[in-house]
């Protein structure tokens, strides 16, 4: 059974962003736009589960579809959608997961606000600190369930990526 724990900031986290990448870009060759370190591993500070969040932009997510057993070739699983329409969803690591890849067709609005929700909670200290205690609460209560983890953390996230919207765009 897969457990919720999450550790102190790691200084480690952003060069295995960037040596992941290096082996994303191999994976999808012509089709690769660009890459963002996303997820509480790219808030600097944050306690987090040591996953890094890779998110990815191609150019054609059916080009990208047919690659997927260079994916699974590279210890991946792939899970297709996921629960976000217009998005390809990798994890690496089964029990001990070590890297999540979300990969979204260029022009997807998901593609911003992702990197809006690290922007802001990289900019703002007080929020950033608040979304912690809410992790540290959830985990203390769901560390053995991930799934009441994840939803107890949507509708916090969801008012951030509204106000971080608003933050960037005023």
């Amino acid at each position: 059974m897969r457990k919720i724990k999450l550790i102190n900031y790691c200084d480690s986290w952003p060069i295995k962003y960037e040596a992941e990448v290096k082996l994303l870009k191999e994976l999808i060759k012509s089709n690769f736009i660009r890459s963002f370190h996303i997820g509480s591993t790219a808030i600097v500070g944050m306690k987090s589960k040591p996953v890094i969040d890779i998110l990815i932009e191609v150019k054609c997510l059916s080009e990208l579809d047919a690659e997927k057993q260079n994916f699974e070739k590279e210890g991946y699983e792939v899970k297709g959608e996921y629960g976000i329409e217009g998005r390809r969803f990798f994890q690496k690591g089964i029990d001990e997961r070590t890297h999540h890849i979300h990969v979204f067709e260029a022009g997807s609005k998901e593609i911003e606000r992702h990197r809006l929700f690290v922007e802001f909670m990289n900019s703002n200290p007080s929020k950033a600190n608040e979304y912690q205690m809410l992790k540290e609460n959830l985990c203390s209560r769901f560390c053995e369930n991930p799934e009441s983890y994840t939803e107890g953390k949507a509708s916090y996230i969801k008012d951030i990526d509204s106000e971080a919207y608003s933050w960037k765009h005023s």
